[in-house]
This record gives C-alpha cells, sequence and structure tokens, in this order.
C-alpha cells in the first residue's frame, strides 16, 4: 500500500481543549471532503448518546470503545462496509485505552496507511502515567504537547483531584469521571505545596480525633 500513515499523540491536562481541538479538525476535515472517524472510550460516560462534546458547546458523533473492543477489526469492517479507507481517525480521552488497543492502531496506521490522532492526558492525579498514554508515548509517530497555564504562570503538568471543598486528594481509584466539580490542572511546584497542606490537614485532623 501506497498510503503512509502516521500514529499521533496529542497531550495536555484537564482544560486544555484538547477535545475542542479534536472538534475542530473533524470539523476542517469535514469541510475539505476527508473521510474521517471519531472514537471515544465509553469508560468515559458523561455523556449520554454516543457523541464526543467539548465545554464550549460543539460535538460530533462518534463510536464507543469499549474495554473488549479489538480497533484493528474494528476499523476493518467500517473500511469494508463503506468500501473506504478513513484519512483520519480521530480519538478523544486515549489515556483510557488499553495498550493493546493502542498496538491495534500502530496496525491501522501500518496497514492501511490511515492517520490516527490520539488526544488525551499524560497523567493521573497522583502523576502516574495512564497505561495508554505510556503506550503511545512508546510508539507513536509523532507526539506534542497542548500546553496550558497554571494560575501562578507556570506550565500544568498535573491533574490534580479536589473534594467538594476544592481541597487536594492524595489517595482513590486511578479512574475517576468528572469535570471541574473533581479536578483542577496545576503546576508541579503549586500541585506539591496543595499536597503538603492537604496532608498536614489530614494529620491534624487525625490527630484531633
Amino acid at each position: 500500500m501506497d498510503r503512509k500513515g502516521k500514529l499521533y499523540f496529542r497531550y495536555g491536562t484537564m482544560g486544555s481543549a484538547k477535545t475542542a481541538i479534536l472538534l475542530t479538525t473533524a470539523y476542517n476535515f469535514e469541510e475539505r471532503g476527508m473521510e474521517y472517524l471519531c472514537l471515544k472510550p465509553i469508560i468515559d460516560n458523561r455523556e449520554k448518546e454516543n457523541v464526543i462534546k467539548s465545554r464550549i458547546g460543539i460535538s460530533r458523533e462518534c463510536k464507543w470503545i469499549y474495554p473488549d473492543s479489538d480497533l484493528y477489526e474494528l476499523a476493518k469492517s467500517i473500511f469494508e462496509e463503506s468500501l473506504i479507507v478513513k484519512d483520519w481517525i480521530l480519538i478523544d480521552e486515549a489515556q483510557f485505552l488499553t495498550a493493546e488497543q493502542v498496538d491495534q492502531l500502530s496496525r491501522i496506521v501500518d496497514d492501511y496507511g490511515s492517520n490516527i490522532i490520539c488526544y488525551g492526558l499524560r497523567t493521573d492525579f497522583q502523576s502516574k502515567l495512564f497505561e495508554g498514554s505510556k503506550r503511545l508515548f512508546e510508539i507513536a509517530d509523532s507526539i506534542d504537547e497542548i500546553k496550558s497555564t497554571c494560575t501562578c504562570g507556570r506550565k500544568t503538568i498535573i491533574n490534580a483531584r479536589i473534594d467538594r471543598n476544592g481541597d487536594i486528594v492524595t489517595d482513590g481509584n486511578q479512574v475517576e469521571i468528572g469535570g471541574d466539580d473533581k479536578y483542577i490542572a496545576l503546576c508541579r511546584h503549586c500541585w506539591r505545596a496543595k499536597r503538603v497542606e492537604a496532608i498536614e490537614r489530614n494529620a491534624l485532623k487525625f490527630k484531633s480525633e
């Protein structure tokens, strides 16, 4: 096959407009008559319908990715049914993919020549890599950071989890779906300072009890 595609990973913290960029890209492809497909892991189920929706209100229909989905077979069936190989595949919340699914995406790129852009977070609220993000860092052809700024002026790199009072949460499951009510993007310096505050506050609470 003459087509030569690439696997892209574009990552940023929460609130860095990743989804808005994906949707704008899809709109541009549509305007140019280019074949594209939007996908999203169903683990992010904040939207009841199979859509990708940004905070600014724009949306696009998508196909769900389930934990056991074989993305290579999914793409193959879509291409064969439509008799068209999609030029581009856009994936939102790519951090929730499994390592195996990322490998399947690389096979789509290599075998069909499609370009695949994965948008997602790099790390969780404890600054640990997500499985899907880790594998994308390992095998993606192109990696770009979508930058945003902390309130102190530094670059955000941490997706800090907060409680209902806005205090930093230091423990819990890696995945907890939420928006501005549960997460805030911070630079490492501010995140560390707030973690120290949270630890000291919890220690005092435990001591008083």
